[in-house]
C-alpha cells in the first residue's frame, strides 16, 4: 500500500495529529480499522505502565507528509506490534499492510536475537494464517482476545524494551522449565569431570558435522544490473473492483514509458504482475526479477480525475528513495507518465537521452474517454486470448469505441490489429484468414502512418505478414520494431524467434536471452528461448530452457512437457523423452511427441493409435505437424504430401520449415526443396 488518501476525521484534534512519542523506544501498534477498539485497549494498558506507544487514531491527514510521519515512526520504534485478526485476513488491501511491509523490510537489518516484531492475535485466527508476512511466523505470537491485556504481557513488553532481546527467530512459545531447588547429591569433582567430557564430546561433534577446515562457498551477494527497475501493479484504491482495469492499465502504460529510457532496464509486465495481490518482500521481488529498484503505487479515481501515488524503493537495501502524489485528469495521462518517468530517471541518476516525453506520448491520446475505452479493451483482450475466440467480441468493440472517439489513436489501431489477428489464428481456420487479413493490415498500416516511431504498429504488421507466408516482409517489419523498441521483451521474443526461423541463430539466441532477462517469470519467453535453441540444434540447452519454463508456471505448462519431450528425443534421450511426453499424455503437443517417440521405441501400433487420435483432434489444420511425424517415421512421400497440404491451407507452421530438425530427413528431397523455394524465406 502507498501513502494513504485523505480520509474523514476519527477523533483527534488538529493540535495533536500523532499520539505517542516520536523518540526511539516507542512501541508502534499497527492494526486494521475494524480492530481499533482492541488496539486502544492494548495501548491504554501499556501506557498505564509508562510504556510509550505510537497509535494512529487519526485518519484526518493524508498525502506525503502523513506517509513520511508513519515511515519515521516505524524506522525509529523499538518494537513493532501488528494486530492480527480475521479482519486483517479478509482485507486484501489496507494501509496496515504497508506498515507491515515497512516493518518487515526494517527487520532484515536487525539481528535475529533482538526483539522487533511482536505479533499479537486478538481473536481465534490460527497460526497458519496465510495473509501475513513470513517474517511474522518466525517469531512467537501472543494472544490477547479482544485486546484484553494482562499484567504478564505488559511486563514482557517492558523486559523486551529494556533488554532488547527475544527468543531466536523460529522459536515456539513454550513455558519456561521450572527451576529445581533440590541440591544435587553428586560429588562436585565428578560433576566437573562429567562436564569436561560433555564439552569434549560436543566439540568433537562440531568438528565432525561442521568440518571447519573445508572451504565454504562465499554467500552470493545480490548485485542486480545498474539502472534496473520493476513496476509492480498499482493498487486500485477506488473502492470499485470494476476499476481494476484502470490501475492495471496505468501501470502497464507507465512500464512501457520507462522502457523508452535507453539507459533503463525495465522488467516486463508478465513478471512484474505475477506479484499482484501478494505480500512478497521487496528484497525477494528484487532478486526474482534481478532489478535494483521497485516502483509501486496506488490509483484512486473520481470521475475523470485520478490520483496516482507512487514510491521508489531500493530493492537491495530496502531504503525508500522517492515518493510523490500526482493528481491528473485522465485525458492528461500521457503527461502523468512523462512526469513519473522523469522523476524515476532523476532518482536513479539515469541520463535522459533525447526527448523521452515525445517518445512516451507517441501514439497516445489526450481524449479521456478514448483512453478509458483503450484500457478496457486491452484488459478484456488479455482475458479473451486466454479463453476462446468467441470472447474476442467485447474487447474488439471496446477498441472500436476508442478509435471512434479519437480517429488518430495509433496505439488503439495497433492493439486492435494484434488482437484481431491473434483471435483469428486461435480459430485455426487458415482458409478464412484472407478477409481478416485485409482488416488487420489496414489497422497496422494506419498505426504506422499515424506514429512511424511506434514499434507496436510494425510488430502487428509483422505478425500478419508471417501468418500469410510473406516472410521477407515480416522480417523487415520485425527488424524495424526491434530497432524502435530494443528494451521490449515482447518485441525481442517475437522477432528473435522469427530470426531463428530464418536461420540467424546467433542474434536470435541473444534476443531470446535478453527477453528472459527482462521477463524471467514469464514461461512464454522461456519457451521461445527453448524453441530458438532447438532450431539451432542446441538440444541440451533447449531442454533446460523448457524445464525452466515449466518451473516458472507449472499450472500453465501442459504444452511445454511435449515440446521438452521432442527436444529430448532429438538429443537421443529416448527414455527421458518418453517420460516427458507422458506427463500430459492427451495434450496436443504431447500427442505429437508420443507418436514420434513410440515409433522410435518400436511401438508401431501405439504410435499409429496416437497419430489417429491427433488427426481426430485437429483434422487437416495440423497438416504441418503430420509432416513432421511422417518424416520421423521414415515415410518421406506421406510427409511431403502433408507438407504440400500445409502449403495449400496456409498452415502457419510452415514458418519453421527451413530450420525444423524434425524435417531434416526430407532436406535432400526435390519436392521439399521446391516447397522451400516457394515459401521464399529471406536469406540467412
Amino acid at each position: 500500500m502507498l501513502p494513504r488518501p485523505h480520509k474523514t476525521h476519527s477523533g483527534m484534534s488538529e493540535e495533536s495529529p500523532i499520539q505517542g512519542s516520536t523518540d526511539a523506544g516507542a512501541v508502534f501498534l499497527s492494526y486494521a480499522s475494524q480492530d481499533a477498539q482492541a488496539a486502544r485497549g492494548i495501548c491504554e494498558a501499556l501506557r498505564a505502565a509508562g510504556i510509550e506507544v505510537w497509535l494512529d487514531q487519526s485518519e484526518l491527514r493524508g498525502g506525503d507528509a502523513w506517509d513520511q510521519s508513519i515511515r519515521r515512526q516505524i524506522k525509529n520504534c523499538a518494537l513493532f506490534m501488528p494486530l492480527i485478526s480475521r479482519h486483517t485476513h479478509e482485507r486484501a488491501e489496507g494501509y496496515f499492510r504497508l506498515e507491515w511491509k515497512l516493518a518487515v523490510d526494517r527487520s532484515h537489518f536487525i539481528t535475529p536475537h533482538k526483539a522487533f516484531l511482536l505479533p499479537v492475535v486478538i481473536d481465534a485466527t490460527g497460526d497458519d494464517e496465510e495473509h501475513v508476512p513470513d517474517k511474522f511466523r518466525e517469531v512467537q505470537w501472543t494472544r490477547l482476545p479482544a485486546g484484553q491485556t494482562p499484567p504478564e504481557f505488559v511486563k514482557r513488553v517492558k523486559q523486551l524494551l529494556s533488554a532488547g532481546l527475544s527468543q531466536p527467530a523460529g522459536a515456539t512459545a513454550r513455558p519456561a522449565a521450572p527451576v529445581s531447588t533440590r541440591r544435587s547429591h553428586l560429588n562436585p569433582k565428578w560433576l566437573a569431570v562429567v562436564g569436561s567430557l560433555a564439552a569434549l564430546v560436543a566439540f568433537a561433534a562440531y568438528l565432525f558435522i561442521a568440518k571447519p577446515w573445508v572451504g565454504k562457498p562465499a554467500p552470493q551477494v545480490f548485485a542486480p544490473p545498474p539502472h534496473s527497475i520493476a513496476v509492480l501493479p498499482f493498487v486500485n484504491m477506488s473502492g470499485d473492483k470494476d476499476q481494476e482495469y484502470l490501475s492495471d492499465g496505468l501501470t502497464e502504460e507507465l512500464l512501457n514509458s520507462l522502457a523508452q529510457i535507453n539507459e533503463l532496464q525495465v522488467a516486463a509486465r508478465t513478471s512484474a504482475f505475477s506479484f499482484k495481490g501478494t505480500n512478497t518482500d521487496i528484497g525477494v521481488i528484487g532478486r526474482k526479477l534481478n532489478v535494483g529498484a521497485i516502483l509501486e503505487g496506488s490509483v484512486r479515481r473520481s470521475g475523470n480525475t485520478v490520483r496516482v501515488t507512487t514510491q521508489l524503493i531500493n530493492a537491495v537495501t530496502g531504503y525508500h528513495l522517492w515518493s510523490h502524489t500526482f493528481d491528473r485528469d485522465l485525458g492528461d495521462a500521457l503527461k502523468l507518465e512523462s512526469d513519473i518517468a522523469d522523476a524515476v530517471a532523476s532518482a536513479l541518476k539515469v541520463s535522459l537521452l533525447g526527448d523521452v516525453a515525445t517518445k512516451i506520448e507517441l501514439g497516445g491520446t489526450r481524449n479521456a474517454a478514448a483512453f478509458d475505452a483503450y484500457l478496457r479493451g486491452t484488459a478484456l483482450g488479455r482475458i479473451a486470448l486466454s479463453a476462446s475466440p468467441a470472447d474476442c467480441t467485447a474487447p474488439l468493440e471496446t477498441l472500436n469505441t476508442a478509435i471512434a472517439l479519437d480517429a488518430n489513436y495509433a496505439l488503439a489501431y495497433a492493439n486492435r490489429a494484434a488482437l484481431r489477428w491473434s483471435c483469428a489464428e486461435n480459430s485455426r481456420d487458415w482458409l478464412e484468414m484472407q478477409p481478416i487479413e485485409v482488416q488487420v493490415r489496414a489497422d497496422a498500416e494506419r498505426a504506422i502512418v499515424l506514429a512511424p516511431g511506434l514499434a507496436e504498429g510494425y510488430l502487428a504488421l509483422s505478425a500478419i505478414e508471417e501468418g500469410v507466408q510473406q516472410f521477407a516482409a515480416a522480417d523487415e517489419s520485425c527488424a524495424r520494431a526491434r530497432e524502435l523498441a530494443p528494451g521490449s521483451a515482447r518485441v525481442l521474443e517475437s522477432c528473435g524467434q522469427m530470426a531463428a526461423n530464418f536461420g540467424r541463430f546467433d542474434s536470435a539466441i541473444a534476443d531470446a536471452q535478453h527477453a528472459v532477462a527482462l521477463d524471467p517469470l514469464n514461461p512464454l519467453v522461456r519457451r521461445a528461448l527453448g524453441a530458438t535453441l532447438r532450431s539451432a540444434r542446441r538440444y541440451e540447452e533447449s531442454a533446460k530452457a523448457y524445464q525452466a519454463a515449466i518451473a516458472a508456471a507449472p499450472e500453465h505448462a501442459d504444452d511445454l512437457h511435449g515440446q521438452r519431450g521432442i527436444v529430448l528425443f532429438l538429443a537421443g534421450n529416448l527414455t527421458q523423452a518418453k517420460s516427458a511426453c507422458e506427463v500430459k499424455p492427451d495434450n496436443y503437443r504431447s500427442l505429437i511427441c508420443r507418436a514420434i517417440v513410440y515409433d522410435r521405441l518400436g511401438r508401431k501400433g501405439d504410435a499409429a493409435k496416437v497419430f489417429a487420435q491427433t488427426m481426430q483432434m485437429a483434422g487437416d489444420a495440423s497438416a504441418y505437424q503430420y509432416a513432421e511425424i511422417q518424416a520421423q517415421w521414415g515415410d518421406h512421400k506421406a510427409a511431403l504430401d502433408w507438407l504440400g497440404k500445409a502449403v495449400q491451407i496456409h498452415d502457419p507452421g510452415l514458418v519453421y520449415t527451413k530450420v525444423d530438425p524434425l524435417l531434416d530427413p526430407l532436406h535432400k528431397e526435390p519436392r521439399f526443396q521446391a516447397i522451400e523455394r516457394e515459401l521464399k524465406f529471406p536469406s540467412t
